[in-house]
């Protein structure tokens, strides 16, 4: 059987910001790669390069030079519209601050991204109350953010990720915001995800016990890869 292609590889990738001595090199030809169905932890001390590393696996801002190739797909050849495409179709976003839109009901949060697709009402429904359900919030449809907890605005927007069935889910800082316990329980949740569903998940984090739960880790030291491999401890939470 011939080697299978990565989901995610990046090729001497570098983001370069500003000019001359005002020039901040954001990320410093950066190389790695990540399979489908992998579960990677990025972190680094701030200004590492693993927010610019997130922002570019998420078409959300393109490299300065190098290769960012996405299942086959030359990304950074791509331009803006196309880059939006990929991301409307095979990517997830979970973020820190959960970005729900308040007074609107968690199903009403969960099927705002497929509006933007054009799927038609009846089918929205149908696949957020699955979605919600999924991530343990069946019963909790109808309640508006301010109405739950951290946790539960985390699995909604987890939801939320889900319903476009991607193939990939960024996750930046998805604990940064909770106690110890839901903190526990997001992850348990990415983990199942992928796992069960084959996902694969992407984490940003700071924390190194969130990290435990990935297989794999990134570390990356003023814009490069510094180490990749198991987490501290193995990634013993899995």
């Amino acid at each position: 059987m011939g080697q299978q292609t990565p989901l995610i590889e990046f090729r001497d990738v570098s983001k370069v910001y500003g000019q001359g001595e005002a020039e901040v090199r954001a990320l410093d030809k950066a190389n790695f790669q990540i399979a489908t169905g992998d579960f990677v932890a990025i972190m680094g001390p701030s200004g590492s390069g693993k927010s610019t590393a997130m922002n570019l696996i998420g078409c959300l801002d393109s490299p300065t030079s190098g290769e960012y190739i996405f299942n086959g797909v030359q990304v950074s050849s791509l331009d803006r519209d196309q880059r939006a495409l990929l991301r409307r179709n095979y990517l997830g976003f979970v973020f820190q601050g959960y970005n729900l839109l308040a007074r609107t009901s968690a199903l009403d949060n969960v099927e705002l991204p497929m509006i933007y697709k054009g799927v038609d009402r009846g089918e929205r429904r149908q696949r957020a109350l699955e979605a919600l359900a999924k991530v343990g919030l069946a019963g909790r449809e109808y309640h508006d953010p301010s109405e739950l907890s951290g946790g539960q605005q985390q699995r909604v927007a987890i939801a939320r990720a889900l319903v476009g069935h991607p193939d990939l889910i960024l996750a930046d800082e998805p604990t940064g915001n909770l106690d110890t316990r839901m903190s526990r329980e997001i992850m348990e949740l990415l983990t199942a995800l992928n796992k069960d569903d084959g996902i694969t998940i992407v984490m940003v984090t700071h924390e190194e016990d969130m990290a435990e739960y990935a297989h794999r880790l990134i570390w990356m030291v003023d814009g490069k890869v510094e180490r990749d491999g198991k987490p501290a401890g193995g990634g013993s939470r899995r």
